[in-house]
């Protein structure tokens, strides 16, 4: 049976994060993988995906990222990130395409809350950012505006109010890009009655 050290320079090159195949690809098998979980060096994310527990980086848009390289970080998680809402959301809210399998989604943690998006607007908008000193993929500001408009029914009303207005204050907001990505999203009426009051 490997030591800590030992099995942390296993975990090392994958990011801190392993699948199974990769497990046994490493020769760690069942026995030891068990071993591992049962003293707390190891846990386990969803089936099939397991986490170093004693990693240099344990926050939690690196698990997100590692888990779910194809998606985009949106709605409430990109809304807390710009500064937009105070409330820091229970979930992270990730696009991916609408084509993507449901179950992935379902993990012990951290909370996932996918959006299915069609392949052809699911990169509009989409920009690097760093959280916890980790590189993510997000939306910009306006592709997240137009996301909180089109999702407006489904969202917390005071959230979706304090969304929009720290947009309409940001120094830094392009009215020409939102209305761009608001033809594309169809929502180029719902920017006008709900947003161009305020401009």
């Amino acid at each position: 049976m490997r030591n800590i050290s030992e099995i942390k320079e296993v975990f090392q090159p994958y990011g801190g994060i392993m699948k199974t195949s990769q497990l046994t690809k490493e020769k760690i098998y069942y026995k030891e993988l068990m071993s591992l979980l049962q003293n707390g060096v190891i846990e386990k994310l969803r089936t099939g995906y397991y986490q170093l527990v004693d990693n240099d980086n344990i926050s939690e848009a690196f698990t997100v990222t590692h888990m779910f390289p194809d998606g985009i970080l949106c709605m409430d998680t990109a809304l807390r990130h710009y500064g937009y809402i105070d409330r820091t959301p229970a979930e992270w809210h990730i696009a991916v395409n609408k084509y993507s399998g449901r179950t992935r989604f379902k993990i012990d943690y951290p909370f996932i809350k996918p959006y299915f998006v069609a392949p052809d607007i699911l990169e509009l908008g989409l920009c690097e950012q760093e959280i916890d000193g980790n590189k993510v993929r997000m939306y910009d500001k306006e592709r997240v505006i137009c996301d909180c408009l089109r999702y407006r029914n489904k969202m917390d009303k005071e959230l979706f109010n304090k969304a929009i207005q720290s947009y309409v204050v940001d120094t830094s907001k392009n009215i020409s890009r939102l209305m761009k990505y608001a033809g594309s999203l169809r929502c180029v009426k719902l920017v006008k009655d709900l947003i161009g009051v305020w401009l």
